[in-house]
């Protein structure tokens, strides 16, 4: 059975569901998932997990991940980016500078609260709001607390009639969605806006730079290459880890739990360089949470 992470360069046009299904007919493996959904029309990393891999996909969602786009203030869409249709139209003044945008910025650095878009995978009474938004129906949507590292404009303030756009740099927390964070800096600035692009540089540890397509995994499959196939130990995302000696590997191996010298609740516990499992607490022992040997 193959097992590893894969760094998927994901192309517009397909939701991440779509770029599973195709992995795995392409490598006949029906335990596939992946890292942190994108949006059809966001582009960049996608962290996908392979067999045994797909026991760390909730550690892999949970660690930072760093955005790339561009803003347009000046009109605001349905869906808060270029696919949508324009709700509203507010005409930027030339009084607005480089400066301002970057105070504005700086206010969602830290730990903020988001309203998830209607367009969007979040569910509530049991469907999501996408399906809500669809169907012409707007529903109270949850608010949730999600943290943003940095946010900063990469770009000059680029005119284009009663239109500005800048481009930007984003490290966020899980949860984020980076279409909401453009439209809320536009309010915050005094006019409606929307994600105009937006390309995912950074997942799991994983970056663009050495990301591979649907199509390029598909000519190293035919010639039976897997080297594309990273180790599982990328997948522990931003859990700490503990060295194990070969006696504790054993217990753990057989799932007994034993005594470590370490206040951390839970960590990925590792023996010369190799994942062995995901450890818990329980009361002063640790319990593996999952085995992965």
């Amino acid at each position: 059975m193959l097992s590893g992470i894969i760094n998927l360069k994901k192309e517009a046009g397909m939701t991440s569901h779509d770029a599973v299904f195709k992995l795995r007919k392409m490598l006949k493996e029906k335990k596939i998932g992946h890292g942190g959904t994108l949006d059809p029309d966001v582009t960049g990393v996608l962290p996908i997990a392979v067999g045994k891999a797909t026991r760390l996909i909730e550690y892999m969602q949970e660690e930072g991940k760093i955005y790339e786009g561009e803003i347009t203030l000046g009109f605001s869409t349905t869906t808060e980016d270029a696919s949508g249709e324009v709700v509203e139209v507010t005409p930027v003044s030339l009084d607005l500078s480089q400066e301002m945008v970057d105070q504005a910025m700086a206010a969602f650095v830290g730990q903020i609260v988001q309203i998830p878009p209607m367009y969007s995978a979040v569910k509530v009474d049991g469907r999501k709001l996408y399906e809500y938004a669809r169907a012409g129906q707007e529903v109270e949507r949850p608010k949730r607390t999600i943290e943003i590292s940095s946010f900063e404009r990469t770009s000059p303030l680029v005119a284009e009639g009663d239109l500005v756009r800048f481009t930007f740099r984003v490290k966020c927390g899980k949860g984020t969605y980076v279409r909401t964070l453009s439209v809320d800096l536009g309010a915050k600035l005094g006019y409606a806006s929307h994600m105009s692009k937006l390309e995912r540089t950074g997942s799991a540890g994983l970056t663009l730079d050495d990301a591979l397509t649907l199509a390029e995994i598909s000519d190293l499959v035919e010639k039976e290459d897997f080297s594309f196939l990273r180790p599982l130990e990328l997948g522990i995302g931003d859990l700490p880890t503990v060295e194990l000696t070969s006696e504790q590997v054993t217990e753990v191996s057989f799932g007994r739990r034993i005594s470590l010298e370490t206040d951390v609740d839970l960590f990925a516990a590792f023996h010369q360089g190799k994942l062995i499992a995901i450890l818990e607490r329980r009361d002063d022992l640790y319990k593996p949470r999952k085995v992965m040997l």
